[in-house]
């Protein structure tokens, strides 16, 4: 597996994070019991379904390595394995946080991605 995931988060949402030094999650996250998070594959497919006009998003990048055992990757969309994370994301674990602003076509304009 990927040693780098995405978390695609309201910045407003991230800015307290950074403030508190942890994410606690997005209220889908706080329900679910797990913080969703995704490959560099899966996460223009999660922005386009879960995010969908939406602005005022950053895309931020998690050292997988740094999670420990709460990290899972466990069957979601599709079939395909997605990594949850059961347990608070210590922000020592973010690599960084970008902008994912929308295009012209309505569509979120990734940076580049690794993994």
């Amino acid at each position: 597996m990927s040693q780098i995931i995405y978390k695609i988060t309201p910045q407003a949402l991230w800015r307290e994070a950074e403030a508190k030094g942890r994410f606690t999650g997005a209220p889908i996250d706080i329900a679910d019991g797990f913080i969703h998070f995704s490959t560099a594959a899966q996460a223009r497919e999660t922005a386009a379904k879960h995010f969908s006009g939406q602005t005022d998003l950053l895309l931020v990048a998690i050292d997988a390595t740094r999670l420990g055992d709460a990290l899972k990757y466990e069957v979601s969309r599709g079939g395909a394995l997605f990594p949850h994370l059961y347990g608070v994301l210590e922000l020592n674990a973010a690599l960084w946080a970008k902008p994912l602003p929308l295009g012209d076509d309505g569509i979120h304009q990734f940076p580049a991605l690794e993994g």
